[in-house]
């Protein structure tokens, strides 16, 4: 019970996913009594229909290309490749299972309250929990946090109940012949490469002229280059005006005129933040113009003792950020010194399409915005591996330095194991290094990662 004379608990947190998991274990491990309370599956959207298993399926799809690139290192298969998408996927759920299991314990170990069921907000400093049969209990607190994450959104055409969203896309009944998804962000990308990989018919559609805005320009164009290689087919420019259930699967009408039959679409179109049920209303909460709750650096809401990270809040909307910030929530609310504030601007991240994007810091085009004067070290070559598996299959590595101070402000890799090597990478760019300190530190041969210290001249200015 808490200290805090006529509450239940110091912190109440709502949503299990990795954000909400963490600040409650590390409020309790700070002496606060902690609750959290779920009405789904333990891990929130990461482990359960996210980050997890589309790491697992994106594995799965390099085999592929693996068995293809054998050969010529001298290995014969015994005969042609056979993929069984129902073992992937029960595979995949037995290791969900697993984690969830690991996260209840880690829970329990901290002395973590859980409570299965809703909760909606009833005032600043309660909420009611509804469980599964529909018994209410009234639960109180000092602060409540809001850690429930974003739901996929399907926009509005003819046809949309089709579609299906990233919720439901890891447990399909049968691999699709015939794949089709909609957008150009991390999911429709990583899924148009996912399924190809997998050996399904794949196309991408996406109503601008490229994929990935935001991410550097180059990088987006490579990636386009090398998924066109693979063989997924990319349509730019168009849109879905209708989805029509036939027969023999669904008929997808685009807007450039073409008409596509398909076994599956996917509508990976974003994601928003999942407040509806939670009560904002009864505590005149409201989100804001980009769809957010607005918080402070304690992350508090416009109610004080109301707080908010992650998904539900205007930062990047990735696992380790909802992470760090529940790190930090802990420390402003349960660890005496207020922490510095988070840097979002060197965040490290990875698209697991195929082949790999991993990139941290500024894009070129962000930094030319932003200093003025640049440097552009970019290298694009055939990993040592494919001289031998004729693949013809391409790597890009770019750093962008700003000219003025030889900081590395910027670094971006397309190619195999991309998310691996940027993690090093961004220890560096975080830590403010030179082009200096790269050109200074002896590379790893041979390895593709070693270009990031070995070029030298720059490509353009």
């Amino acid at each position: 019970m808490s200290e805090v004379a006529g509450y239940d608990y110091d912190l109440l947190v709502i949503g299990a996913g990795s954000g909400g998991v963490r600040a409650a274990r590390m409020s309790a491990a700070k002496g606060a009594s902690v609750a959290i309370v779920e009405d789904l599956y333990l891990g929130g959207t990461c482990v359960n229909v996210g980050c997890v298993p589309k790491k697992l399926y994106a594995y799965a799809s390099h085999f592929h290309s693996a068995f293809d690139d054998a050969s010529g290192f001298g290995w014969q298969l015994p005969g042609e490749a056979r993929f069984e998408w129902a073992t992937l996927r029960d595979n995949k759920t037995s290791e969900i299972k697993r984690l969830n299991g690991i996260y209840q314990r880690l829970l329990e170990t901290a002395g973590v309250n859980l409570y299965n069921g809703r909760a909606r907000l009833n005032s600043e400093h309660s909420v009611v929990i509804t469980d599964q049969q529909g018994d209410e209990q009234h639960v109180t607190a000092e602060r409540i946090l809001l850690a429930t994450g974003g739901w996929p959104w399907v926009p509005t055409f003819p046809g949309n109940e089709h579609a299906l969203t990233s919720n439901q896309i890891f447990d399909l009944e049968r691999l699709p012949e015939r794949f089709l998804v909609l957008g150009g962000g991390y999911i429709a990308v990583e899924f148009a490469s996912i399924f190809n990989g997998l050996g399904s018919e794949s196309h991408l559609i996406y109503r601008g002229n490229l994929f990935l805005k935001g991410f550097d320009n180059e990088v987006r164009e490579f990636t386009r280059q090398e998924m066109d290689r693979q063989g997924v087919h990319l349509h730019f420019d168009t849109n879905i005006e209708t989805i029509e259930k036939t027969d023999t699967g669904y008929q997808v009408a685009l807007s450039n005129g073409d008409t596509l039959e398909v076994d599956a679409v996917l509508a990976a179109t974003g994601r928003r933040a999942n407040v509806s049920g939670l009560g904002l209303e009864s505590v005149d909460l409201s989100l804001n113009e980009q769809g957010k709750l607005s918080v402070n650096e304690r992350f508090e809401t416009e109610v004080p003792s109301i707080l908010a990270l992650g998904d539900l809040i205007d930062t990047p909307e990735l696992t380790p950020v909802a992470i760090a910030e529940a790190m930090q929530l802990a420390d402003h609310h349960f660890g005496g010194p207020a922490p510095a504030p988070l840097d979002y601007t060197r965040v490290p991240t990875a698209v697991f399409c195929h082949p790999n994007i991993g990139t941290v810091g500024l894009s070129e085009e962000a930094a030319r915005e932003q200093f003025g004067a640049i440097r552009v070290y970019r290298t694009d070559f055939r990993a040592m591996k494919h001289t031998l598996s004729g693949s013809q299959e391409r790597t890009l590595m770019k750093l962008v330095v700003d000219d003025a101070t030889d900081v590395v402000v910027g670094a971006h890799m397309v190619g195999d194991d991309a998310g691996e090597v940027i993690q090093g990478i961004a220890i560096a760019v975080r830590a403010g290094l030179t082009k200096r300190d790269f050109d200074n530190t002896v590379g790893i041969h041979p390895t593709g990662a070693e270009e990031f210290v070995t070029m030298r001249t720059p490509s353009r200015r």
